[in-house]
């Protein structure tokens, strides 16, 4: 029982940091841009007030429209189930649940999709089909990373992973690990529409993509959205603490160096966003393109070093 504690700990973890993760970002731009600015919890004011409200939908909408954002926050809470944290493992652990855990991610997005759809707006569907094209350009990249990471331990299941996946005693593996970690920040970036792909506080219509798949959503719906965004950013987040925390360390400090990863990635967000242009949106096919094929030549690096050419 004790043991199920503990997981569960993990579990609230990724929620509580999720809560604060957005705050975070707003704080590091506005001292990288010399401004005042809100404070940490205003995201969580502003969620508060549109839960507090109820939503309205279209005429022309559909049922679709109507359950999509649940379906969007489930499948991110169910992505998380599986990410284990200081080597007690995952809620939920099986052989192949990091595909199991992409494809979690890759329901919301379609849901997400479907319910711009859904509203009948061809504004709504332009913001769509971008959100869907990057999706499919930055998947190869994703899914060659979790390739490496079973290639390097032989496991396919999180909890076994990153169990044997120790950055310490190797030089090779921390360089690795320092290149997984820079692909999982480039992934997370597009996945959640931030910049160099997307900007969150444009309001230019030509060149909106997820901000304009919601503008038909309003209250307690509106909240749900965010909430996902933000626990998706942190279940990124917790996969590159599992990357870089040794699983020989204190329960206690893994929980301390838990946050810190987390607040270090809300921060590197809002650094990336304050001193970072936004892409033009035709160059944005040829950066995650870029990111795709840096992960392909870090998995035929492993290749080598593992001798799989030789067998």
């Amino acid at each position: 029982m004790a043991e199920y504690y503990l997981i569960m700990i993990g579990f609230a973890l990724i929620i509580i940091t999720a809560l604060f993760f957005p705050g975070i970002i707003i704080r590091a731009k506005s001292i990288a841009s010399g401004r005042k600015g809100p404070g940490i919890l205003q995201p969580l004011r502003d969620l508060a007030v549109l839960l507090k409200k109820g939503s309205v939908f279209s005429s022309t909408t559909g049922v679709i429209f109507q359950i999509a954002s649940v379906i969007t926050l489930c499948s991110i809470i169910c992505a998380a189930l599986v990410i284990p944290f200081a080597n007690r493992g995952a809620l939920v652990s099986f052989e192949g649940d990091f595909v199991f855990f992409s494809y979690m991610l890759a329901l919301g997005k379609f849901f997400a999709i479907i319910s711009a759809l859904d509203t009948g707006s061809s504004f709504e569907g332009m913001g769509a089909n971008r959100e869907a094209f990057f999706s499919m350009l930055i998947e190869p990249a994703f899914f060659i990373i979790l390739a490496s990471f079973a290639m390097v331990t032989g496991f396919t299941s999180f909890s076994d992973i990153f169990s044997y996946f120790l950055v310490t005693g190797n030089h090779f593996i921390l360089i690795y690990s320092i290149i997984l970690i820079y692909l999982l920040i480039q992934v997370a970036l597009t996945e959640n529409s931030r910049v160099p792909v997307d900007d969150p506080k444009t309001h230019l219509e030509l060149t909106m993509i997820h901000e304009v798949m919601i503008l038909d959503n309003s209250g307690f719906d509106k909240a749900l959205i965010h909430l996902g965004t933000w626990l998706k950013f942190t279940v990124y987040g917790a996969l590159i603490y599992n990357i870089i925390a040794p699983v020989q360390m204190n329960y206690f400090v893994q929980a301390g160096l838990f946050l810190a990863v987390q607040a270090l990635f809300a921060v590197t967000v809002g650094l990336i966003e304050s001193f970072r242009a936004r892409n033009k949106m035709n160059r944005n096919p040829k950066f995650i393109l870029t990111v795709s094929a840096i992960a392909m030549i870090a998995f035929v690096i492993i290749l080598i070093y593992m001798n799989k050419f030789n067998q």
